[in-house]
């Protein structure tokens, strides 16, 4: 799909990310409330007289996310009013930035390579949000004045894969960041695409949720615009049908009558501000990832997925540093990981410590324990802290590699599956692990699996 649309389109976003501050953009309303209508007040309603506050935590935000992507800060903050006329904007403005973002010229770099460019990263209030039910459309204005991020990027796309794989990327930053949080955050993105057959005429895509959707909606539009006639317009993704439908010709910048916001000032900027800002910056996940496969040899593909989440990559540092590192990727990633996965859980959702984990993984690597057993404990805990050690002593699970107790129990397993044994003397090699099996049953995971197999097929010549 990647190399399908290569050189025939262009692609940019318009990124909308809704920070994770605990009140609105302008005024001291809740951001986080379940009931419609409950959480206004005359500033986000726009009532005559009221007059908006800057949260200064949202700006902290959107000014760690710029520094994040590599950005360049502006010396000051300056808001202005978009106008047009919708249901859902209450005031009939939108207070955003416009003639100068927070920031500007960052860049996010693709796994190929391929730098897509960040033309801006602003702040700007969500309007109300439409809800349509039985025929009727309400409006809810909890969402009038919650804090956005918008992230701009230059036409560098050229295929829904890859405005798929910048999605992700952003994502993973955000994650990193501590500013957004995909339990109650929002995330979407409108996208700009054209194509070379249709002189490249430009048509924008509304409101696209997840980074799955962005990589459908433009496959869509992409083959629509090749088939059907193209005109500069803005169109709405319907995610159930799979298809984009018309909204309404395009707007131009001037349309929307920007004007300084005559009711905020203009905010200096202090660059020990940014210093300070810039000094909570973790190191991210790419670079994370690229340190582990230079200074600890892991491989590439286990430090990328391990180095996605924060939490696990800070879990993972933990271990790392007492146990071999190669050795504790792979049961990061193929057991804590797929855990978390198979249980939709965050690993804050559980009881793992690098405490316990670390006396685990001893175990492993001192061959005290089998791999079975490994995998149980680590379930385990998961839920509850306990010492591993202590468990596999209590509960007998100490490895058993001794030849003559193995092979009494492999004769017993033999004599008891004669029809698996005279397929594994047919070719059938997959009897073979039949076995192998019935003797970790039998001994409830603690024989050592090579052991078994050597001796198995050596009484099986």
């Amino acid at each position: 799909m990647a190399h399908k649309f290569t050189t025939d389109a262009i692609i940019g976003l318009e990124v909308h990310v809704q920070l994770n501050t605990k009140t609105k953009l302008f005024c001291s309303c809740p951001t986080n409330v379940a009931e419609p209508n409950t959480a206004i007040c005359p500033t986000c309603l726009g009532h005559p007289g009221s007059k908006p506050v800057l949260n200064s935590k949202a700006l902290e935000f959107a000014t760690k996310l710029s520094l994040a992507l590599g950005c360049t800060i502006a010396p000051t903050a300056v808001f202005s009013r978009k106008t047009y006329f919708y249901p859902d904007l209450v005031k009939n403005y939108q207070i955003t930035q416009y003639e100068v973002p927070l920031g500007s010229h960052g860049i996010i770099i693709l796994d190929i390579g391929k730098l897509i460019r960040i033309e801006r990263v602003h702040l700007e209030e969500d309007p109300g949000a439409l809800i349509h039910e039985s025929g009727a459309t309400l409006i809810d204005y909890n969402r009038s004045g919650i804090p956005l991020c918008e992230i701009v990027t230059h036409p560098d796309m050229h295929s829904p894969a890859e405005a798929r794989e910048f999605m992700k990327k952003l994502l993973n930053i955000l994650g990193y960041l501590g500013l957004f949080d995909q339990n109650t955050c929002v995330i979407k993105a409108d996208a700009n695409v054209s194509i070379r057959e249709k002189n490249y005429e430009r048509v924008e895509i509304k409101n696209i949720t997840g980074f799955k959707e962005i990589e459908r909606a433009l496959t869509y539009e992409i083959e629509r615009q090749k088939q059907q006639d193209v005109r500069r317009e803005t169109r709405g993704w319907n995610a159930e049908k799979g298809t984009t439908y018309t909204l309404r010709l395009k707007e131009t910048e001037e349309d929307y009558g920007y004007i300084v916001e005559p009711d905020l000032p203009l905010f200096e900027i202090d660059p020990n501000w940014i210093r300070a800002i810039k000094a909570t910056i973790p190191e991210l996940a790419e670079a994370r990832a690229a340190r582990w496969v230079s200074d600890w040899k892991i491989d590439e593909t286990d430090a990328k997925i391990i180095a996605a989440n924060i939490d696990v990559a800070e879990l993972f540092e933990t271990i790392a540093k007492k146990i071999d590192p190669v050795f504790s990727s792979r049961w990061v990633r193929r057991e804590i990981l797929r855990l978390l996965n198979d249980e939709k859980k965050e690993l804050r959702e559980t009881q793992f410590r690098a405490q316990e984990l670390i006396e685990l993984f001893k175990l492993l690597i001192d061959k005290k324990i089998t791999d079975r057993i490994g995998q149980r404990i680590i379930e385990q805990l998961a839920k509850k802290q306990f010492s591993p050690a202590a468990y596999v002593k209590e509960q007998n699970l100490v490895m058993v590699a001794d030849e003559n107790t193995l092979e009494k129990i492999c004769k017993t397993i033999i004599e008891q599956n004669k029809k698996a044994v005279q397929d594994y003397k047919n070719g059938e090699e997959k009897s073979l692990m039949f076995l192998i099996g019935q003797v970790m049953k039998q001994t409830k995971g603690t024989a050592a699996p090579n052991v078994v197999k050597e001796l198995l097929k050596s009484l099986l010549a």
